[in-house]
């Protein structure tokens, strides 16, 4: 019984590729060509989340000229590895500033993310480079979004998108927020993390 419904799941999600494949391949592209940005908090606490979006916006900021002048996000990725060092001090400066003496991990690496809707735009499901910086123990609520081409925290005007993206990603990522296609792309990247 559950080999035809993974059968079933499977014929779904593939007519509903085939129906909207130019969609499916922006959003393709799009995992190759965006750095995302994934930050752990150390716990859920209140105190804790608060620190994280301080981080956030420590390092969003700090590292925003880090990518003028990237030719891509290979580019983009190199210059984050030289980086690291300095991302992780940001990091530890921000969260001494406010009283805590967590650790802080900075890396580069390849990870799954969810459809994520965003007030302006909306990121499809894959597997995506990022930026991942662990507070602490890293058990909490974590917090994601584009560090480039750079669409963080409102940092991107609708300009700034056309310029980053191209015509197939442009449209993939100002799609409206609930586009049933989102739901097969997530779906079929789910699938498709079972086989890794």
């Amino acid at each position: 019984m559950k080999k035809y419904i993974h059968l079933l799941v499977l014929s779904v999600m593939l007519a509903g590729m085939i129906l909207s494949l130019p969609f499916f391949d922006s959003c393709e592209e799009l995992t190759d060509d965006v750095l995302r940005v994934h930050i752990l908090a150390n716990s859920d606490s209140a105190a804790d989340q608060s620190l994280k979006l301080s981080v956030r916006d420590r390092v969003v900021e700090g590292c925003s000229d880090y990518y003028d002048g990237c030719d891509g996000k290979e580019e983009a990725l190199e210059v984050t590895r030289e980086h690291l060092p300095e991302i992780e001090a940001l990091a530890r400066e921000e969260i001494r500033r406010h009283g805590f003496c967590y650790p802080v991990h900075a890396e580069v690496s390849e990870m799954y993310f969810n459809t994520r809707i965003y007030d302006d735009f909306t990121m499809p499901a894959g597997r995506y480079d990022a930026l991942r910086l662990t507070i602490g123990s890293g058990g909490g609520q974590n917090w994601w979004c584009v560090m480039y081409p750079s669409l963080c925290v409102g940092a991107a005007s609708e300009s700034e998108m056309k310029e980053s993206l191209d015509d197939g990603e442009y449209k993939v990522v100002t799609s409206d927020k609930y586009d049933f296609r989102f739901k097969i792309v997530e779906y079929w990247e789910s699938f498709r993390s079972w086989f890794r």
